[in-house]
């Protein structure tokens, strides 16, 4: 993560981070944990389209010990399933653009929520372990780029439906 100019201090649970830069603290609402947040950012920054900007990450928290939490970010292009394996050390990626989202899902339960996306292909991938707060808000974000993008492919498919009206073949 590049240095931040200047003294950022971010406090989260009576806790003082030193050098956390601003961008981050926007996705530390529902109580993520920062150090999470910060290595999520730093991977996702390089890797993120031109135009595209992350909305909002949650954190997945495992009851029992968690060294390397997965995650998932919400963009403004994409979903993005990040699993950590290799106790951190290596990342796997599983994105969907938007147009390709059939359908986002959360199911609450007793240690927490799971949030699963569908795509108009019919595969299906989920994280669980979310907390509560944040796979709420995530669900909030993700009901918002539905609705876009079923607006968006609405709107193709009237045009469509208009250009091939529009077909008329004269034989003479």
């Amino acid at each position: 993560m590049p240095a931040v100019a200047g003294s950022h201090y971010l406090y989260c649970k009576k806790t003082t981070y030193p050098n956390m830069s601003n961008p981050i603290r926007k996705f530390l609402n529902e109580d993520q944990d920062p150090a999470a947040i910060e290595k999520i950012v730093g991977k996702l920054g390089s890797l993120l389209m031109s135009g595209e900007i992350i909305e909002y990450i949650a954190v997945q928290r495992k009851p029992a010990v968690n060294l390397s939490p997965d995650a998932i970010a919400l963009t403004t292009k994409r979903i993005i399933f990040c699993r950590f394996k290799n106790l951190g050390f290596s990342m796997e990626l599983e994105d969907y653009v938007w147009k390709d989202v059939y359908d986002c899902h959360m199911k609450e339960t007793i240690l927490g929520a799971e949030f699963s996306v569908k795509t108009v292909g019919g595969q299906i991938s989920k994280i669980d372990y979310l907390p509560k707060a944040q796979a709420r808000r995530l669900y909030t974000v993700a009901q918002e780029q539905e609705a876009k993008q079923r607006e968006f492919r609405r709107q193709q498919d009237l045009e469509d439906k208009r250009a091939t009206a529009g077909n008329v073949n004269v034989t003479t």
